[in-house]
């Protein structure tokens, strides 16, 4: 599944174009480049095929304003026939080229920018990423945090977005075209149904009991909502409608919590009733249920194999695990364990299973091609949650803060796989005492071999990439607990025949340069888009806006750069003057930090003068206390530091 717009290779590829064709990455100063083909500002024709580019208000028309949402598309299309190019794979970025308040348009063209962002260099990124994607937290309170995962140098974390829910979350559930997510609350005996695009809550439907669980069929037909009502004759599943987003059925099933999964085909879902000790079969065509299925005393998890075709039971207090076959609908073997099993995970293609024994600090893993054990991994005390990339299995620990790692490539030998950690967090996420959600804290970075896990305890979410000895990033909650980990796509996605699009929150108001970049055909353009202000954020962003002047951002390595800034009166639009206080603050993609002394030189100038020791990217920050202008609240302003010929090496 391709969950990002522009693969390495392609980033390679056009950025080879780009370095082999440097007039395709220049334009002349204070004007942008307007290559052969483009017959209009939002239209391209060239190398066959034509670019029409759309941005206006998400649900509307009118301007595009500072803070609301707006849809971007890309309609490509052949210039012969006119029929839409599918089954592309466009990348495209969006970042300031004139803000409001600046007289000249920023010290880089877009194609120059271009060039940075398809390269790699870390920490250099656009204001806005098409290609990117957003992580959730379902947070212990009644609340979601939505949060942008690429942080910048300083360690400030974008919090994208906060959604209120009327009652704290449990589970939840999201359409495969990532714009809904349907999330129980129990306390409210309520599913409440978010809109994934605006992140605002757009409706409930009341289910009354006592939701928990919730699943969605592949075809996005039918929602599966475990109720784990005390009253047994209404404790089993209600089926809501996705499109209606009504109650289309309700099944009693038996007595106590309900894990629910469904067969591949969405043919058949399977509820378990933990206080029957059974499975019960359920006719997703009819809604009614078929047979109940006796598998232990305490069904605990279930996970079905698409390898095997059968439904996978485990038994807390017998510690056994019952295959069901899917087809015939009975236990047709069963895996000693031990006592203590908890969650369950497949690998994607079924292969093999993952069951955490929470009293025994243990993970058993499950050969499907035999369904016997293949190995008992000694894990963290009391693992309780299971993630599966490509590579590993990840183990969740409540009385650890480190995730230990099983690798796949190990599985299936006469030795025991080894285990590696890494540790995700200052305290264990059993120090922050019992919580509602049952949904996984864990959950695959999209596109990328890393992991996203969250921390109750801390209150933070961690970004671990394969192959590190520690998480590389650590995104704040703001003051929240985030229980469950959810990713929405945002790249580019082709919604119709040849129309890629996505939707996007503008954080400020300017003229913004829209890059575009398609591999094959080659093509690198850049378009454009006006963001106007928006008065009723007018009061709510910083006390200061600021103006970098600064010619070239690349510097030379060894020798003092002077940066001057001119800071403004967002209100008034006037200089700020006599601000004895302004602090200028430097880090590199090394992680050297210094601070330099400001010099004020009049009319809302100011300046200081920075040494940049080595080559790399530097980031630079403006603080004002007395404004309560803090790190990272203003726009900070990114250096390319390069060695000049004939210079050394720092030693």
């Amino acid at each position: 599944m391709r969950h990002h717009a522009v693969t390495r290779a392609a980033r390679w590829a056009v950025l080879t174009f780009l370095l082999a064709f440097p007039a395709f990455a220049r334009a002349p100063e204070g004007r942008a480049a307007a290559p052969e083909g483009a017959t209009s500002p939002n239209r391209l024709a060239r190398e066959g095929v034509t670019v029409e580019f759309s941005a206006k208000p998400a649900g509307g028309d009118g301007d595009l304003r500072e803070g609301d949402y707006a849809d971007v598309s890309f309609r490509i299309t052949d210039t012969s026939t006119g029929r839409p190019v599918r089954s592309l794979a466009p990348g495209a970025w969006m970042d300031i080229g004139q803000p409001v308040a600046a007289r000249d348009k920023a010290p880089l063209d877009c194609r120059q920018k271009m060039g940075l962002y398809l390269s790699g260099r870390v920490g250099i990124r656009p204001m806005i990423d098409l290609n990117s994607y957003y992580v959730l937290a379902l947070n212990r309170d009644s609340s979601i945090s939505v949060v942008d995962p690429h942080v910048g140098m300083a360690g400030k974390t974008y919090l994208y977005a906060h959604i209120a829910l009327p009652k704290p979350g449990a589970d939840w559930a999201k359409t495969t075209d990532d714009k809904r997510l349907f999330v129980t609350t129990p306390r409210g005996g309520q599913v409440v149904v978010v809109d994934a695009e605006s992140f605002k809550v757009a409706g409930k439907v009341d289910v009354g009991g006592l939701p928990v669980r919730i699943v969605m069929q592949r075809d996005g037909r039918y929602l599966w909502v475990g109720d784990d009502s005390a009253e047994a004759a209404r404790s089993g599943v209600v089926v809501i409608d996705g499109a209606a987003l009504s109650v289309a059925g309700r099944i009693p099933t038996g007595r106590g919590h309900h894990e629910i999964t469904l067969s591949p085909d969405d043919r058949w879902a399977f509820v378990s009733n933990r206080e029957e000790g059974t499975v019960s079969v359920i006719d997703v065509q009819r809604l009614a249920k078929v047979k109940d299925v006796k598998t232990g005393l305490q069904p605990i998890s279930l996970a079905y194999s698409r390898l095997s075709q059968a439904l996978y039971v485990a038994d807390g207090e017998t510690g056994e695990i019952a295959v069901i076959d899917g087809q015939r609908q009975e236990v047709v073997a069963r895996i000693a364990a031990k006592p203590g099993l908890g969650p369950m995970r497949f690998t994607e293609d079924g292969r093999w299973g993952f069951v955490v024994n929470t009293r025994h600090d243990t993970v058993h893993v499950l050969d499907i091609s035999n369904n016997r054990l293949a190995h008992t991994v000694p894990v963290g005390k009391r693992p309780f949650q299971l993630a599966v990339t490509g590579a590993f299995a990840y183990v969740r620990s409540l009385d650890s803060e480190k995730v230990s790692m099983i690798p796949l490539s190990e599985l299936g030998r006469d030795q025991m796989p080894r285990v590696t950690d890494f540790g995700a967090g200052t305290e264990t996420p059993g120090a922050a005492g019992p919580g509602i959600a049952v949904a996984a804290p864990m959950v695959p970075a999209l596109g990328e071999a890393a992991v996203m896990v969250g921390n109750p305890a801390d209150g933070n979410i961690y970004f671990y990439m394969e192959g590190m000895v520690a998480p590389m990033a650590t995104f704040r909650s703001y003051g929240h607990r985030p229980a469950a980990l959810e990713v929405v796509n945002r790249s580019l996605k082709e919604t119709e025949p040849g129309v890629y699009r996505t939707t996007v929150r503008l954080p400020a108001a300017g003229t913004y340069d829209v890059g575009f970049v398609l591999n094959s055909p080659q093509l690198v353009h850049c378009f454009a888009a006006d963001v106007k202000v928006n008065p009723a954020l007018a009061r709510t962003g910083p006390s200061l806006e600021i103006a970098y002047l600064v010619k070239d951002r690349r510097v030379p390595v060894g020798q003092p750069v002077t940066v001057g800034f001119k800071l403004i009166d967002p209100d008034t639009q006037q200089p700020r003057t006599g601000l004895g206080d302004v602090g200028v603050y430097y880090v590199s993609s090394m992680r050297h930090r210094a601070q330099a002394p400001v010099r004020e030189r009049g009319d809302g100038v100011y300046e200081a003068t920075i040494s940049v020791p080595e080559a790399g990217a530097y980031y630079v920050y403006v603080a004002v206390p007395s404004a309560k202008i803090q790190l990272g609240d203003l726009t900070h302003l990114s250096l390319i530091a390069e060695r000049t010929p004939g210079a050394t090496r720092r030693r």
